[in-house]
């Protein structure tokens, strides 16, 4: 009788337990309702730029600021477009390759859809 818990959204402990309605986790002591996991991993995420509208994969998107790029020194201007984006779930939501950059990721708070 071995049940599968989720590991804690904080922590990512895999020691959680259940109690009742309740999942819990031992090493930070966060709590959180049984329901809110099921209920988010059927949701799918949703991108937006940063005016509101929802990105898709392989949009082209503009840059509505400059980007200091840490290392290389060099800075991604203002207005310099995007194509054929690829969207992740990490920090920064956008993997793409630039014209005389190469491969990098982008948050879409920079980003406005083209």
């Amino acid at each position: 009788m071995t049940t599968s818990l989720p590991a804690c959204p904080q922590c990512q402990s895999t020691f959680t337990y259940e109690d009742g309605i309740l999942y819990i986790c031992p090493e930070c002591a966060h709590e959180w309702p049984a329901q809110a996991i099921e209920s988010a991993q059927t949701q799918e995420r949703v991108y937006r730029d940063s005016t509101g509208t929802v990105l898709q994969d392989g949009d082209t998107v503009t840059v509505i600021k400059d980007l200091k790029l840490k290392g290389s020194g060099g800075t991604i201007k203002m207005g310099t477009k995007v194509k054929n984006i690829r969207l992740v779930d990490r920090d920064h939501d956008i993997d793409c390759k630039i014209d005389g950059f190469g491969a990098m990721s982008l948050k879409t708070e920079f980003v406005k859809k083209a």
